[in-house]
């Protein structure tokens, strides 16, 4: 089901022929209620490309959420099955690492309190001179060295998500899923942040592969490789799958003229608003 694509401008992504790196087998979700139990998803197959960028966007209530957290291992599937390099999936492992749309931040930590507890969570076998390094270098990369010593509270909505993706990369995850990750930033902000996940993922060794949930069309035509488009809930499924074949690196000032883009959008709008429009 996935196509082999340059990522990256130095990254090799092996041909199909070769293992998906996420596998969804036959996944479905039902959620128990006081009658018949309430069918989230079905039939979700996907494979992923080890090194691929993968957006989720359909309408609320569509599951999208849901299937990060079966694949996050933060939620068990009703049906089938997730595999990651091939083993199934059963629970949360430090080979993923999650963003929200929330932050999820400590508020009685610092900045660096933040990134070293899960840096020191998973790094278990290097010295705390290491962490630390570690925490410094990932802090540098998103602008937030001086910023180190303060709280939560003390930052804007944009610099609280800045820690919270320094604090995913900072644990060296293979897989990095996204949950709406800037739903809640402003236009200009959101931009910024877009540059920021490039390029602290294309200078990553570890971070292969990202899965994001979002509902902005353009921020999936932006940041992807493929779009995943899911029809509505309940028993929700995989509708469409488009590819987006524009080059990386990619320039928002000139992408704007490509017509592959305005195609997208089209193609996106009219999924979205005629083929699974939601009745209000």
């Amino acid at each position: 089901m996935s196509i082999a694509v340059s990522l990256r401008p130095s990254a090799i992504v092996p041909a199909m022929a070769s293992p998906p790196h996420i596998s969804v087998q036959g996944l479905g979700k039902s959620f128990p209620t006081t009658g018949a139990p309430a069918v989230a998803l079905r039939d979700i197959d996907l494979d992923i490309a080890r090194g691929e960028f993968v957006s989720l966007i359909g309408h609320s209530g569509c599951g999208k959420s849901t299937l990060l957290n079966i694949i996050a291992g933060l939620t068990p599937a009703t049906e089938g099955q997730v595999l990651i390099d091939g083993a199934p999936v059963t629970g949360p492992g430090p080979d993923r690492a999650m963003v929200f749309q929330n932050y999820s931040l400590l508020p009685w930590l610092t900045v660096h309190g933040n990134v070293f507890e899960a840096v020191d969570a998973v790094h278990r076998d290097k010295s705390a001179e290491e962490k630390h390094a570690i925490v410094d270098d990932f802090l540098a990369k998103v602008g937030l060295a001086p910023h180190r010593d303060k709280k939560p509270a003390q930052l804007s909505g944009g610099m609280r998500q800045r820690v919270a993706i320094a604090r995913a990369f900072a644990v060296h995850p293979a897989v990095l899923l996204l949950d709406e990750p800037f739903g809640a930033l402003d236009a200009l902000t959101k931009g910024t942040m877009h540059e920021e996940l490039m390029r602290m993922w294309s200078g990553d060794a570890w971070t292969e592969t990202v899965l994001m949930v979002t509902h902005d069309i353009r921020e999936a035509v932006y940041l992807s490789d493929r779009i995943v488009v899911l029809t509505n809930g309940p028993a929700a499924t995989i509708g469409h799958v488009l590819d987006v074949p524009i080059p990386r690196p990619r320039d928002k000032r000139t992408i704007i003229h490509d017509p592959v883009w305005t195609g997208l959008l089209d193609r996106l709008l009219y999924l979205l608003e005629v083929e699974y429009r939601q009745e209000l």
